[in-house]
C-alpha cells in the first residue's frame, strides 16, 4: 500500500482488477460471474483490466482468498499494472488491511464501491446527508487501515505514537459528525412525515424494484413527466413524486424510489430509511422487475428481502414485469408470474400493458374507498370542510335543518369525522355498483371529539 492515507472513498478512473469468490453450497447470483460487479464498476467510472475467480469451501478469515490465489493475484497485478482491486463481496477491515499490505495496491470491496456510486449520484440535500452518514459508518472501523502509514512512525517509550493519537482524534470527530447527521436526518424525516400526511387526501402509489429495472422510464410513461433516465445502476437516489391521471378514477401521486441491489450495505438501508418512508405509506406498491434480465427471479427475492427489512409486506405489492418487449422466451414470464399473487406484464418503452396496470391499481385503490351518505346538522362547517378536503363530493340534499352529503371517501377517514352529530350510510364499496333493491342500512354513528 502507498504511503499516503486514504482520506475519502474514491475509485473513479482507477485501473482495476475484479475478484470474486464462490463458496460451494451457496447460491450463485449471476449466470455470468462478476457481471453485476462489472456493471457497478462501469457506473463508477472504473477501467477493468482483468479478473480473478475462485471456488472455495470456506472463506479465509485473514485474506478472504486462499494463499495460492493471493499469490496468483499478486502476479496478475504485476502483469497488468493495476492500482486497485475490486472484490465482489464485503470485506472485514482486517481482511482489506491484510490484502493491501500483501499486494501493495488499494483494496475496494463491494460495499465501498456502492457507496462511491451513491456519493456521485446524490443530488439533493437529503441524499447527500444520507450518503455521508453511510460513508462515515463504513469508514469508522477502517481508520486503522487509512492511517497505517502513521503506525510505522516510532513514538517515545511508554507513550502513544502519533498514529494512535490521530486515530483517537479521527474517531472522535467522526462520532461527532455521525451524531450531527443523525440529528439532521431526524428533522428531515419529521418534515417528510408531515409531507406524507399532507398528501393523505390523495391516493399514493410507490414504485420499488431492483436498480435499473426501468422504474423511472415507467414513471415517465405513466405520468408524462420527464424524470432522469439512464442505463446505469443507481441512476435514481432521490424520491420523486408526480401526478398520474388514471382514467375513470382520477389523479394519484406516483413516487419513484432508490433501487435495490443484492448485498445492499445495511448502513445504506438504514441511512435511506427516511427516503423509503414513501414506499411504507403508499396505498399501492408496484414492484417493478426487468423481466428480460437472466437473474430476474433472484432480483425479485432480493427486493422482497429489503422490503421486509424496512417492514413492508411484499405480498401486498403488484409485481410489474417490465421490459416484456425484450423477453425472448415466454416461459420465463410464466415462471415470474408464479412469484406474486398479482402480476401484470408491461413495457414502459412500447406502452404495452399500461392500461391493464392502471386497471389493477384502480381496483386496489377502490377497494379502500366507499360510496357513502353522511348526514349531519346543516350548520356543521367542520364536517363540510373535512369532507371537502378528504372526499370526492358528488352531491348534497337538505331536509329541514339536516344535510346529507353524498361522497366517495377512503374508508379510513370515516373513523375520524370531526363531529359528535353524524350518521353514516355506506352505500357500496367504490367502483362496485350498488344493488338498488337493497335498503340503505345506517352505520353506527361515528362520534369523535
Amino acid at each position: 500500500m502507498g504511503e499516503g492515507k486514504r482520506t475519502e472513498i474514491e475509485v473513479a478512473s482507477k485501473r482495476c482488477l475484479i475478484v470474486g469468490v464462490h463458496v460451494y453450497g451457496r447460491e450463485r447470483h449471476e449466470e455470468t460471474p462478476l457481471e453485476e460487479l462489472r456493471g457497478l464498476a462501469d457506473t463508477a467510472g472504473v477501467e477493468i483490466i482483468g479478473q480473478l475467480l475462485q471456488n472455495r469451501h470456506y472463506l479465509d478469515k485473514k485474506t478472504f482468498l486462499g494463499k495460492g490465489k493471493v499469490e496468483e493475484l499478486k502476479l496478475l497485478i504485476e502483469e497488468t499494472g493495476a492500482d486497485t482491486v475490486l472484490f465482489d463481496s464485503g470485506l472485514s477491515p482486517s481482511q482489506a488491511r491484510n490484502l493491501e499490505e500483501e499486494l501493495g495496491v488499494v483494496i475496494v470491496d463491494r460495499n465501498e464501491l456502492i457507496l462511491t456510486i451513491f456519493n456521485t449520484h446524490a443530488k439533493s440535500h437529503e441524499a447527500r446527508l444520507q450518503v455521508e452518514l453511510a460513508q462515515l459508518l463504513y469508514q469508522r472501523p477502517r481508520l486503522k487501515k487509512m492511517w497505517s502509514h502513521l503506525e510505522r512512525m516510532e513514538g517515545a517509550v511508554g507513550s502513544r505514537g502519533p498514529g494512535e493519537q490521530q486515530l483517537e482524534t479521527d474517531r472522535r470527530l467522526i462520532d461527532q459528525r455521525i451524531d450531527e447527521l443523525r440529528a439532521r436526518l431526524k428533522e428531515v424525516e419529521k418534515r417528510r412525515g408531515l409531507l406524507v400526511k399532507q398528501r393523505d387526501e390523495h391516493p399514493t402509489v410507490s414504485l420499488v424494484g431492483y436498480t435499473n429495472a426501468g422504474k423511472s422510464t415507467l414513471m415517465n410513461a405513466l405520468t408524462g413527466a420527464d424524470v432522469y433516465v439512464a442505463n446505469q445502476l443507481f441512476a435514481t437516489l432521490d424520491t420523486r413524486t408526480r401526478t398520474w391521471p388514471i382514467p375513470q378514477f382520477g389523479d394519484v401521486l406516483l413516487s419513484d424510489t432508490v433501487g435495490f441491489i443484492r448485498d445492499l450495505p445495511h448502513i445504506l438501508v438504514s441511512s435511506f430509511r427516511s427516503t423509503l418512508e414513501e414506499a411504507r405509506h403508499a396505498n399501492v406498491l408496484l414492484h417493478v422487475v426487468d423481466a428480460s434480465h437472466p437473474n430476474a427471479a433472484q432480483q425479485i427475492k432480493t427486493v422482497n428481502e429489503v422490503l421486509s427489512e424496512i417492514e413492508i409486506d411484499s405480498a401486498e405489492a403488484i409485481l410489474v414485469l417490465n421490459k416484456a418487449d425484450a423477453v425472448t422466451d415466454p416461459s420465463d414470464l410464466q415462471m415470474l408470474r408464479t412469484m406474486a399473487q398479482t402480476t401484470v406484464t408491461v413495457s414502459a418503452l412500447t406502452r404495452a400493458g399500461l392500461d391493464e396496470l392502471a386497471t389493477l391499481v384502480t381496483d386496489r385503490l377502490s377497494s379502500g374507498y366507499v360510496e357513502a351518505d353522511i348526514e349531519s346538522d346543516a350548520g356543521n362547517g367542520k364536517l363540510y370542510a373535512y369532507l371537502t378536503q378528504h372526499a370526492e363530493m358528488t352531491g348534497q340534499d337538505y331536509l329541514e335543518n339536516r344535510v346529507t352529503y353524498h361522497c366517495r371517501i377512503p374508508r379510513r377517514y370515516l373513523a375520524t369525522l370531526p363531529s359528535n352529530d353524524v350518521l353514516v350510510h355506506i352505500r357500496t364499496a367504490a367502483g362496485k355498483p350498488a344493488n338498488p333493491a337493497d335498503p340503505l342500512e345506517p352505520a353506527p354513528a361515528v362520534n369523535t371529539p
